[in-house]
């Protein structure tokens, strides 16, 4: 492998640029105030976590952690998701603290399987989990929370596709008991959406015309509350008829959130974790064929680190976010002020410059003169701004002579 060239960087990790980072931070900045509002509070956990505990935990492929190995050969992953370690944390530093918990964080996470195909290794989450509360309350308010972070990071037009993992886990235990494989192979296809390839599968099958029927109609099981009523149709399966209640409850409380319009019920989805235990939820932006929010129900996670309870929760991806809001999502609206001087006003000038920073909305950068003619490049624009040396500042103040 040749030496990498000192401008290159890894497969799948990115530079953000002023803009570009202004942008991205103002996407965070605003959806964590929108998280606090709602009474979560953040938390921070480090980058590096042991993998025998968190590394398994997440449910992460090992394939697509990153590894590497401490002074003492103990085997570390850099963190690929942030529910495991906020559990991890929530079992330790928070045994004492009563339920329900609200935390909110923000963090960059890694995953090495998604440097292929031009997709991100490195990527930002901005996120909640509600633990230790197992009704569809609490489902329907991180739900509600996902819409109110989606609007205050400017995405304009979205919908949520709500599913339930029971749904599935029942209608093929149902459908194919005793073919594990069979329902394996099932729900690979409807996670990767390829739903030819599940029609296929179906028909491979060998099975009854009525079963095989059944489980085509899964793929038209998506839509408002009516879906509901047209999957309690499809199957009598105990687990699966649990789902579809609790739904149902989910639902209701969406419509008292007054959110239920962004909602879109779709019982061919999977979560892409396999700790879920319940419902799972999915955010897409119109226009970007990736989820920007996922989240669901995690009820079983915490038992593996000693505190067993239930959990909910979701994710933000704001880098993706970013490809929908554009540099329209920066929270800077700030002046650019330029003060520029010789060095015997220096003492006036950087007083000016520091009182200028006490004002709300500037920005105030400073420039020594060689020479007391002023700025001898500095060239007016039409809105009133100056061009100086390539940069735009909406005012220059200048202490020459």
């Amino acid at each position: 492998m040749s030496k990498p060239k000192v401008f290159e960087k890894p497969t799948g990790v990115k530079d953000y640029l002023p803009e570009a980072a202004a942008a991205l931070r103002g996407i965070e900045f605003k959806v964590l105030q929108c998280m606090e509002r709602w009474g979560y509070r953040e938390i921070i956990t480090p980058t590096l976590e042991y993998y025998d505990t968190v590394g398994v935990a997440s449910s992460t492929e090992d394939k697509k952690l990153f590894k590497l190995l401490d002074r003492n050969g103990t085997t570390l992953v850099m963190r690929s998701d942030m529910t495991a370690p906020i559990a991890r944390v929530v079992s330790s530093l928070l045994r004492e603290h009563p339920f329900p918990l609200r935390l909110s964080y923000h963090a960059n996470v890694f995953r090495a399987i998604e440097a292929e195909a031009g997709r991100d290794a490195e990527f930002f989450q901005t996120g909640v989990e509600l633990v230790g509360d197992d009704s569809s309350e609490s489902d329907a308010e991180v739900i509600a929370l996902a819409v109110a972070c989606l609007q205050a990071a400017s995405v304009k037009e979205f919908k949520i596709a709500l599913g339930h993992v029971g749904f599935l886990n029942g209608l093929f235990q149902e459908m194919l008991e005793g073919r594990p494989d069979a329902q394996r192979a099932l729900k690979d296809c409807l996670m990767s959406r390829d739903y030819v390839g599940y029609r296929e599968t179906i028909k491979a099958l060998g099975l009854p015309a009525e079963v095989q029927k059944k489980l085509e109609g899964v793929l038209r099981l998506r839509g408002g509350q009516e879906i509901c009523r047209l999957a309690q149709q499809v199957t009598h399966d105990p687990v699966a008829e649990r789902a579809i209640a609790h739904l149902c409850e989910i639902w209701d409380v969406l419509k008292a959130y007054h959110v239920s319009e962004h909602v879109l019920i779709d019982l061919t989805m999977i979560g892409d974790f396999s700790y879920y235990t319940g419902m799972t939820f999915e955010g897409y932006a119109a226009d970007l064929g990736f989820p920007v929010c996922s989240g669901g129900r995690y009820d079983n996670l915490l038992s593996q680190f000693g505190r067993p309870a239930p959990a909910t929760g979701f994710a933000l991806k704001t880098n993706r976010i970013l490809e929908v809001v554009g540099k329209s999502a920066s929270s800077a609206t700030a002046r650019r002020v330029l003060v520029a001087y010789t060095a015997e006003h220096r003492e006036a000038a950087l007083k000016e410059a520091l009182a200028l920073r006490s004002r709300e909305g500037l920005m105030v950068e400073t420039k020594l003169l060689d020479h007391k003619d002023g700025l001898k490049d500095k060239q007016p624009l039409d809105d009133g701004a100056f061009r100086v040396q390539g940069t735009v500042y909406q005012d220059v103040f200048e202490f020459v002579k």
